[in-house]
C-alpha cells in the first residue's frame, strides 16, 4: 500500500485517512481550524469560540464570562457551540431589537 496521505492531498479543513490502495479525506471537528485526525484533540488550532483545554478544543461558554455579552434589558444569553445568542427573557418578545413584555 502506498501512503497517499504523505503528500497531504486533502483540503485545510480535512484530514487524510489512508486505506488499502487508496485514501479518503474526512472533515475536521467543528472546533478545529486544520487538524491531523478525527476529534477535538487533533486540532492544529482552535476555531473561534473554542479554546484549548486539556489538549482539546472546547466550547467557550460566553454566557458565563465575567463581562455580560447580552446587555439589553430583559434579555438572556444562550450558549451555542462555538458562539452564543441573545434571546428575550420569558414573557418578553423581540420588537425591532427591543424586548417588550408580551
Amino acid at each position: 500500500d502506498l501512503d497517499e496521505c504523505a503528500a497531504s492531498p486533502c483540503k485545510d479543513h480535512q484530514y487524510c485517512l489512508n486505506t488499502d490502495g487508496s485514501f479518503s479525506c474526512k472533515a475536521c471537528d467543528a472546533s478545529c481550524v486544520g487538524c491531523t485526525g478525527e476529534g477535538s484533540d487533533k486540532c492544529k488550532t482552535c476555531a473561534s469560540g473554542y479554546m484549548k483545554e486539556d489538549e482539546k478544543c472546547t466550547d467557550i461558554d460566553e454566557c458565563n464570562l465575567p463581562e455580560k455579552v447580552c446587555v439589553k434589558e430583559n434579555q438572556d444569553c444562550v450558549n451555542t457551540s462555538g458562539s452564543y445568542k441573545c434571546v428575550c427573557s420569558e414573557g418578553f418578545e423581540d420588537k425591532d431589537g427591543t424586548c417588550i413584555q408580551t
